[in-house]
């Protein structure tokens, strides 16, 4: 066997020692942040509450909304109740999650290829993300009703600039030697931006992903409070208008850690993708 091919039999085995540990230790780091945001954000909960005097009836603590989740006689009929708003709203936020990141790869991609589109897509996406959704739902409902198109659209207007300008970027970072390199060994700008350009962009697209995923959820909330009156964002919004004080902390807390883990999930995907291409996780 020759010194070439022993260098490649041994490629494989190496790449996946060294991979394995920066995937456990981008693990390890997400998770461990993730302790750490619900520890401090606990802890700044109950300061809150004691800080500023709030009535019990109306600020509850984490242990109040224990109680109101787990205790209180009425919690196993509460929890059934969140279970399908919750359904509901997941639905919701993947509906905007897909069309906002699909929008925002096809025009970053347009932006990219042909740069004269700029001009034309940049100022939209920024004027959408600048106008309040609240302004905007009433035009939105009358063109597309109250179906699932309007979450779609609302949700994917939350999502689509930060993705667009990230995966842009993204995708310009590609060098001009390897640019020249497909060129020179017969590859369209396509081809360019399909083989070198999309691999590069990869941790801009995760990063996108990130910003995505609770940008997606509020949209949806957003969505169903001004326009569905489904789902979690209406069931918060009904509750807090019937005195429900208990039902309200306990909806936003069971969004909050749903959202939360979420995150958690793209950071993980993010990290086990990066890993097998060889780019580990540095965020």
């Amino acid at each position: 066997m020759s010194g070439v091919e022993l260098i490649s039999a041994g490629q494989p085995a190496s790449h996946a020692a060294r991979g394995r540990h920066p995937l456990l230790a981008a693990t390890l780091r997400a998770v461990g942040t993730m302790v750490l945001v619900l520890a401090l954000v606990t802890a700044l909960w109950v300061i809150g509450l004691w800080a500023f005097d709030v009535s019990s009836y109306v600020g509850k603590g984490p242990l109040d909304v224990v109680d109101i989740l787990f205790v209180d006689e009425d919690a196993p009929a509460l929890r059934a109740e969140i279970a399908g708003l919750l359904g509901r709203t997941l639905l919701d936020a993947g509906i905007g999650f897909v069309a906002g990141m699909a929008a925002a790869i096809v025009l970053a991609a347009v932006v990219v290829r042909f740069r004269a589109a700029e001009s034309a897509i940049m100022p939209v996406a920024l004027i959408l993300q600048t106008v309040p959704l609240i302004a905007l739902a009433p035009m939105l409902i009358l063109l597309v009703g109250r179906g699932y198109t309007i979450v779609a659209l609302m949700s994917a207007i939350v999502v689509l600039f930060p993705a667009l300008v990230n995966i842009a970027l993204g995708l310009r970072s590609v060098s001009p030697q390897m640019r020249d390199l497909v060129l020179v060994y017969g590859g369209s700008p396509m081809t360019v931006l399909r083989k070198v350009g999309f691999p590069s962009a990869l941790p801009a697209l995760f990063a996108s992903v990130r910003i995505a995923v609770p940008g997606s959820m509020t949209g949806a909330l957003l969505a169903e409070w001004l326009a569905t009156g489904k789902g979690v964002g209406y069931a918060v919004v009904s509750a807090a208008a019937r005195s429900q004080i208990g039902k309200v902390w306990a909806l936003v807390v069971v969004i909050t850690l749903v959202s939360l883990l979420l995150y958690l999930i793209a950071q993980l995907v993010e990290a086990a993708v990066l890993s097998r291409f060889g780019r580990p996780d540095r965020a």
